[in-house]
């Protein structure tokens, strides 16, 4: 069994416009920016980045807004739901902030209160009030006592999800909780994003779109944890990338049973590699290989405001 996995890292979704992303996110669910970049592989799409003060693994969800894409069709074979976790007693205040600027449903699962959301593409997103004792990021219009404090779940529907609870409990997940088609998978000892919901369904497979989580990440300490936890996965048969640097983490890939992407991310060596603490995600990053491109994306690439 792998031990050294600390929760998730990241989830990584797809959307349309980049300004209302960005809007979304920071100004509605009063998250940071902490990084302006660019996609490796298409540097003509941006890479955005919020979470908490620092974007510390385990807050930071992050998208890549192509312009023209399609719209998701749900289904199974996905990360379905992205949960954020809510201090108890403000999902009142969540829902009155949101009212008639997203859809929102209230719901209970395991106990816990929960508002489920769109987001800008119409993602499927939730806020679960929880206990947590993570700090939140308050330099946004949302107050400390409502902030979120990080991802409180990610849920994944399946077809078929005893191969992945399987792998779920190789990385260390502990089975916690099941009821009707969902059962829960808990990190002990984690870093807060400790929850991973399984969820099965006779859905169609999904169709990849705006709105879809492309991949989520988990977290690991450092490179030498990421080099064991790939030597574990490639020896029970994963196909696993080699260690690829994404200047703020380096990460591995594979595809689970499931269907679902997994990377493993490390915590090092951060946001703040390339920008002081205090001006995270103000100006756009450009890694080291599309450097050159500077002008000609900062031209094309859809304004956003700050």
């Amino acid at each position: 069994m792998i031990e050294d996995i600390a929760g998730l890292h990241h989830v990584t979704a797809l959307a349309t416009s980049a300004a209302r992303n960005n809007a979304f996110f920071t100004d509605l669910l009063g998250l940071r920016r902490v990084k302006k970049t660019v996609n490796f592989d298409r540097p003509e799409v941006y890479h955005l980045y919020y979470g908490d003060e620092t974007g510390a693994p385990g807050t930071v969800m992050t998208y890549f807004p192509f312009p023209n894409a399609k719209r998701r069709t749900p289904g199974t074979g996905e990360v379905s739901t992205t949960a954020f976790a809510v201090p108890k007693g403000s999902l009142s205040y969540w829902a009155d902030r949101l009212a008639g600027r997203t859809p929102t449903t209230q719901a209970t699962r395991f106990g816990e209160a929960r508002l489920q959301l769109d987001g800008p593409d119409d993602d499927d997103l939730s806020l679960v009030e929880c206990d947590d004792a993570r700090t939140p990021w308050t330099g946004g219009s949302v107050p400390g006592d409502a902030a979120l404090r990080g991802f409180h779940s990610v849920e994944l529907r399946l077809r078929d999800v005893a191969p992945t609870a399987e792998l779920l409990g190789f990385m260390g997940y502990v089975e916690e909780a099941s009821d009707g088609p969902v059962t829960r998978f808990r990190m002990p000892d984690g870093n807060g994003a400790d929850i991973v919901d399984l969820v099965q369904s006779d859905l169609p497979s999904a169709d990849q779109g705006a709105g879809s989580v492309h991949h989520v990440a988990f977290s690991v300490a450092d490179r030498d944890a990421q080099a064991r936890v790939r030597d574990s996965l490639t020896a029970q048969g994963f196909d696993v990338t080699e260690q690829i640097d994404r200047d703020y983490f380096w990460a591995i890939y594979f595809r689970s049973p499931g269907g679902v992407l997994f990377e493993v991310a490390t915590a090092e060596p951060g946001f703040a590699r390339d920008e002081e603490a205090a001006h995270l995600g103000e100006a756009l990053k450009l890694p080291q290989q599309h450097a050159h491109l500077r002008e000609q994306l900062e031209s094309t690439l859809e304004p956003i405001n700050d």
